[in-house]
């Protein structure tokens, strides 16, 4: 049970990883873009919705996507205290009760919440209000979906791994 358990949060723990680093680029490009448009509109008197959007596509797949990657290297914020002076096992009944109460629920509840929403989106291939903007706004509403399935794929592998330190820890 403990082979599988690891072997489960390795590949969910790898998946988020590459899909982190891949993602980190977003950051890079959002300031590039955001230094364009400012380079555009006030030194040239030119603007571009389409670069205006991009730059919340850009935030929105940042923040998102990377959130799991963010709950990965433990950089989410938490109520530290009671959790930085604990120990190894009380660490892990915290995490695998967050994880068990708050965080899978928390994930159902948005990916129960935004399927409609989202595929009624995809339905009409939602666009942009703005003509020259991005036509493709069914495509930032799916990252909430794939926000619930990474952060809950990676909670998984959080409560996993508190499983496993439990065990070792107690024996």
């Amino acid at each position: 049970m403990s082979d599988l358990f690891e072997k489960i949060s390795t590949i969910i723990d790898s998946t988020n990883e590459i899909i982190g680093d891949a993602i980190s680029w977003a950051a890079i490009a959002m300031v590039l873009v955001a230094f364009i448009v400012v380079v555009m509109r006030y030194i040239f008197g030119v603007g571009s919705i389409f670069l205006q959007e991009s730059i919340t596509y850009f935030h929105a797949c940042l923040f998102m996507i990377g959130s799991a990657y963010t709950l990965l290297h433990n950089g989410h914020v938490r109520v530290d205290i009671i959790y930085r002076e604990s120990s190894d096992i009380k660490k892990s009944i915290i995490d695998l009760l967050g994880v068990t109460f708050f965080l899978i629920p928390s994930c159902i509840i948005i990916w129960q919440t935004s399927i409609g929403y989202v595929l009624l989106s995809w339905s009409v291939f939602e666009g942009s209000a703005e003509t020259s903007g991005i036509q493709a706004v069914f495509l930032l509403k799916t990252v909430i979906l794939v926000f619930a399935i990474l952060m809950g794929l990676q909670g998984l592998s959080l409560g996993l791994r508190s499983i496993l330190r439990f065990r070792t820890k107690s024996n």
